[in-house]
Formats: structure tokens, sequence, C-alpha cells
């Protein structure tokens, strides 16, 4: 018997002294397996198995073998942060045995922080109580060295928020905190508020439509140059001089303790304001300005004179009228799609993830919401069945994740089976995903008019969860099958292929770029077709020449143009599709590294090993996907759909979804779940409870034009 260990990582903090913690955004780890090889110098580490990056709150296995390490270092997007540790497989498989197979502890990282780790101790093919048989081994060694043989997680930039040339972030303070806007306290879990990354003044989330000051973390928006450039004026210079505090005080622009015995920081003689020392020429001149109280009275003369002048506004907004400059207002391009609510577009088009938003209904709840615009070609909610979660039964987990959960879900009414996303409301807000999830929203409405995208039925919410009722697909994703049997054959691959394009350019004629194309994102259904799923990184409203700029994707697709900073447009999907033709012909990736920085080198620099055996069109289309020149690339240059490794592809008839399907998922009936790993299938299916406190203080406006029903839905609700 085989001793393997079960191993997640949940949290990561860092020591709240040290000033660097205010620069780590969105950390994420990654995992070396090394081995322990004989030398003639000695013993020495070697890593022969692909880095791993797992999601916080997600598990990966190892085995434990005499001599193994696993490295695990800790990263954030900045590239600025590196902590580390090394850890024995032996001595963690040791220490579980003597705590009943399960282990949690904090594991300490160099030079600084530490991580909350969980390891669970199993034995493979053991039916001893408390242990369940491992299906597979991820780790097992296969044809090639890199084998497809785990599952790989996503990663995305921090969104950001730019207002006033500020770039906030939603960030976790690992100490007392005060908003440098209202000045009360920053209270929550997790990330509690925003901090720009420039001059690090630390706001509510609640407060951001209320900063008035330009930023002047940067030369360009500098008070000395930002002062020329403002119609509206405010230059109210500090008087700062050193200051000794006898009690324990808050700097009033990041927020946070002024540490030491004396001379802490500065204080301004006439306003009082208490600053740290390095905080000192990032401090906008407003002396003795409220900026709330300024912000809430300029609001006020602004929808004064746009009330008298409508005509000067070219978009009526559904909470009045608004001028262009506002929050909350959106221009449509020529050629998009009109009748988009104000949150469906940012303002600044060529960054994902910035936002202006307008002041909330509070009066209403989802329910009683005005009613929507149609998103794309979906009806309006008018007169349609509402949902609840005890309208169904939940039966299987199919998936885990940080999000949230994936349940197989029976409706009560008709019996017939669903899969149930279900999102922590306190996770989204916390990890400031509420634009994704409106935006997963409205792709997966539009979905209905393509066969090869996943199906949505209905959203509907509770006070803590965010609920997808989503199209059951039992047939399994392409990784699952790409595991059991290495490589696909030529037909095989084609086909999928073919199917996967079908959708790709369906989704990129409407303007979306899907940003996360992987073999674990291609499922099958009952026949045997592909569905495209899981449209959370997804970037709307990309037509003509629009770009973007947001560094996202699971890393061994992510394209070169991301890599290097470039703005992009639907480029890096043929890319990416690319990568993932490559693994269904050859069994393994094209591009590798011993951690993230030798892959996403590899990937701007190397060029693919294409086996002898591979046929002449397989390598050319490979060929032509790989060029690292984005408007050369195949798919963008020209119809992939021309190129000879198709030539025996039936588009019309593929479409229609008339052509048989090389290989039939084995199902025994519509609830059949053998096609999902037993991780989660062993695991009791329930919803996750939430921290009543947080819950209580979650703004849930933010979530008021979510629920939403399918006319299909409705009809299956009747019978």
């Amino acid at each position: 018997m085989s001793p393997f260990l079960r191993i997640g990582f949940s949290n990561f903090v860092i020591d709240p002294g040290l000033a660097y913690y205010e620069e780590v955004l969105n950390p994420y780890c990654a995992v070396y397996m090394k081995e322990a090889i004989d030398t003639e110098k000695g013993q020495v580490y070697k890593q022969k198995k692909p880095t791993m990056y797992p999601p916080w709150s997600t598990t990966f296995d190892a085995h434990v073998h005499r001599g193994r390490i696993m490295h695990v270092m800790v990263k954030d997007r900045t590239a600025e942060l590196k902590s580390e540790a090394t850890v024995a497989l032996d001595s963690l498989a040791t220490r579980c045995k003597k705590e009943n197979g399960k282990l949690e502890i904090w594991l300490e990282l160099k030079p600084q922080g530490r991580m909350l780790m969980e390891a669970r101790y199993y034995l493979e093919k053991s039916d001893a109580a408390g242990q369940t048989e491992a299906n597979q081994d991820p780790e097992r060694e296969s044809e090639g060295l890199f084998t497809l043989h785990q599952r790989r997680g996503a990663i995305k930039q921090a969104k950001v928020h730019v207002v006033k040339c500020h770039e906030f972030s939603a960030t976790f303070f690992p100490q007392p905190t005060f908003c440098s806007v209202c000045k009360e306290f920053v209270w929550g879990l997790n990330k509690q508020g925003y901090q720009c990354r420039q001059c690090n003044a630390a706001i509510h989330k609640k407060c951001i439509d209320k900063v008035i000051a330009k930023c002047t973390g940067s030369a360009v928006n500098s008070k000395e140059t930002m002062i020329h450039k403002e119609r509206f004026k405010i230059d109210m210079p500090h008087r700062f001089k050193v200051y000794n505090y006898k009690s324990p005080t808050f700097c009033q622009h990041c927020g946070t303790l002024l540490w030491g015995l004396a001379k802490q920081g500065l204080k301004c003689e006439e306003c009082g304001m208490n600053v740290h020392h390095k905080c000192q020429k990032k401090v906008a001149n407003l002396c003795g300005v409220n900026q709330k109280l300024m912000a809430e009275a300029l609001a006020v003369i602004g929808s004064k004179q746009q009330a008298k002048s409508p005509k000067e506004s070219d978009i009526i907004g559904r909470d009045g009228p608004v001028g262009i400059g506002q929050p909350g207002v959106v221009r449509a391009p020529s050629g998009l799609v009109t009748g988009l609510p104000a949150t469906a577009l940012p303002a600044n088009k060529d960054l994902q993830g910035v936002s202006w938003e307008g002041p909330a209904d509070v009066s209403r709840s989802d329910t009683e919401a005005l009613p929507e615009e149609p998103l794309y070609a979906v009806p309006r909610k008018d007169h349609q069945s509402k949902f609840a979660i005890d309208d169904f039964t939940l039966h299987k987990m199919l998936g885990k994740g940080s999000f949230g959960k994936v349940f197989l879900a029976e409706l009560k009414k008709s019996g017939q089976f669903f899969a149930v996303k279900a999102l922590k409301k306190d996770v989204v807000l916390m990890d400031d995903d509420v634009e994704c999830t409106m935006v997963e929203r409205r792709v997966l409405s539009l979905a209905w008019e393509n066969p090869f995208l996943t199906h949505l039925y209905c959203t509907f919410q509770t006070k803590e969860n965010l609920f997808f009722v989503m199209e059951y697909l039992n047939g399994g994703d392409l990784m699952f099958h790409i595991q059991n049997c290495h490589k696909f054959d030529l037909y095989r691959a084609t086909f999928y292929a073919a199917e996967i394009i079908c959708g790709l350019q369906f989704l990129h004629s409407r303007g979306i770029i899907y940003r996360d194309l992987k073999l674990d994102n291609v499922l099958l259904d009952s026949e045997g077709h592909i569905k495209i799923a899981d449209f959370g990184m997804c970037k709307e409203n990309m037509l003509a020449d629009l770009r973007t700029s947001t560094f996202c994707g699971t890393p061994d697709y992510i394209a070169p143009e991301i890599l290097l900073g470039q703005k992009y447009n639907s480029s890096v999907d043929w890319w990416s599709f690319g990568v993932l033709l490559y693994e269904m012909l050859i069994g393994q990736s094209p591009f590798h590294g011993r951690d993230e920085e030798e892959l996403f080198q590899s990937i701007r620099t190397d060029n693919p090993i294409y086996p002898g055996w591979l046929t002449n069109s397989a390598k050319d289309i490979l060929v032509k996907l790989f060029v690292r020149e984005p408007e050369e690339r195949l798919g963008v240059k020209e119809n992939i759909r021309h190129h000879s490794f198709f030539n025996s592809t039936d588009w019309n008839a593929l479409e229609q979804r008339r052509v048989t399907p090389p290989f039939r998922p084995t199902l025994t009936s519509p609830s059949d779940c053998s096609n999902f790993d037993k991780e989660f299938i062993n695991e009791k299916p329930r919803l996750s409870s939430a921290d009543r406190t947080l819950i209580n203080s979650v703004d849930q406006t933010m979530f008021r034009n979510f629920s939403f029903v399918n006319p299909g839905m409705a009809r299956i609700a009747a019978r």
C-alpha cells in the first residue's frame, strides 16, 4: 500500500509589523516536489514533476517517498513577494498519523509570513475506516515527463478601481486601519477595504465615490503637476511637524498605527492631521477639508445642474438623468449591443475591472428592483416564476473551490437534474468579484444561442449565497478523459477542436473574450458533444479595435502578449486553443518550467517540440497558432476553419450537432456521476456556512440585478 498526503493551503498572512505587507496583492502559491538524489558532491534535491499552482482552499495529492520534500513558495502579482518554506513529506506524514490522520498547522515562511496548511494521510487502495480509496494517483508516472496529471487553477490580476488617478484594489489589512476619507474604522474579515497601489491611501469600499483628491503617488499625478489640470482646484497645503505621541495613534492617510516610542509621525499644525513620515509626500493638499462632506455637496450640485439641462447628457440612466462623466454611465460604442445595464461596461474599456459605481437604490430589495433592460437576447424578467434552493434536492457535490461549490441537484417538481453552482457572497465581495459574477451571469444567459456553450436556466440568491442553475453535463471534462487515455486520437481531437471553434467564434462575434480556455473547462454532454463552461474570466464588449490589458488566465495557457503587458484582443483565445489542441494530440503541455518564471519565459521564447508521428497538417496548424505576433496568428489573420487540418470537417452539419461524436461517455442514468472526481463525490452535499456577523454587514444591493429566470426553466417548472 502506497501512502500519500492530501494537502491544502487555505490562508496566508504576513507580519503586520512589516511595512512591506501593504504591497501584497492577491498572493498565490507554487509547489515544487523535489526528490533526494545522491551525487559525488553529496545529496542534492531535483525537481522531476511540473510545478503545481494550487488555488487557495483546494487540495492536491503528494505521494510520500523517503527523501522527498515539498518546497512551497508564496508570491504576489507584483513579483515582489517571495516567501518560502520546505517541508519533508515523511515527517509531515508522521505528524499526521499521530493526529489521527489529519493535521492543521501554520507553516512559517521565510523571510516573512505564514500559511495555514491542512494535510490528511491516506493509504492508496485502503478500505480502512476514515480513509478513502484514491481513484487515481495524480502524480503517476506515465509517458513523458510532463504528462497532464493535474488540474491547473487560473490566476487573475487584482481588480482595479481608478478614481481621481488613484488605483484602488481590495486589500486585507492585518492590523487595525482607519479610512482616510471618513476617518472611521475599516472593519470586517479578509479584504475589508480598498488601498491605492500608488499612494497607499486606505478607504472603505463604500467611500470610493467620495474621494475628491488626485492621487499623488507618481510624478505625473503629483501635487505640482495636477494642480494645473483641475478645473475645480483645492490647494490647501498641510503644515506638518514631527510629533511625539503619548498614546496609540493612527495615520490618517494609510490608516495604520504610527509605530515607535518617540517621534512616531507628523502632525499638521492647522488641522491636526496625523501621518507617517513615509506618507507625508503622498498626502493631498486638503488641509481642513472634509472629503466626505465635500463629495456629497458636489454630488448635490451636479445633480441639480443636470436636472436643469438634460439635453447635455447623451445617456439617461435608470436612476435619473446623468452626464457621460458621471458614475454608472456607459456610452455604447458603434456596433455594440444596446440595452445593457450601466454596470455592464467599465468606464475605462482598456482596463478590465475598472468600475465607477453610482449610488444604489437602497430602498428596493433584489425582488423589487427596477426592471432590467434585456441582456443580449435574454427576455425581461416580468411575470416569470421565482426559484429558491428549497425547490431543489442536493444529491452530490461535483466540485469545490475557494469560490463555493457545484452540486448535482434535482428539481423537486419535475425530477429533472441540474448542476447548481453556489457562490458565497462574502467571498465574492471580499475578492472584489461582484462584476465578474455579473459578467458570468450575462454570458451564461447569452449561451442559449449556441449549442456549444453551457446553458443557464436561472439564477437566484439567498442572504448568504448566489446560485446558478445550469444544465447538468454528466460526461465529465476533457482533463478527466485525457488522464485516462493519455492523449486523444487524431479524429477525436479534431472533432473536439472543431466544436470548440464554433463556441469560441460565437463568443468573439458577440464581443466576448473567453480568456480561460483549458481542458478543465470543456465538458462533454451525455452524447459526447462538447460544452464550454466557466465564464468568470470573460471580458465583454471587445468589438472592433478595442483592447484590454488585464493579466489573467491559467499559467500554461497564457498568451505571450499578456505576459509582456501588452493590450490584447481575442488573439489570446487562439493561443490558448493552440495549447489545448497540442495537449489533446500529444498528451503533454507545449511549454515547461520548474516554476512560474521559467514557464512564462518558455512561453515567451521557446518553440514547442513536435513528435515525428504528428501529421503535417496537425503540425502546421499548431505552428500557426503559436505565432507570437497576435495579428499574424491563425484565427486572427484568417479563418481557422479553412485550414487543411479541418478538411474532413462538415462545418454546417457540425454546427447543427448532426456529426456523431467519436466517443460517448458511459452513463447509467441521468444522475450518473461516474465521470467526476471521487474526491468531491464522496463529500456530503451541503452549503458552506458563513460568518453571521460578516453576512449581516454585506451590502445586498450589490446583487440586486442578479436573479433571472430563462423561459425554458419557467416551462419546466410549470409541468
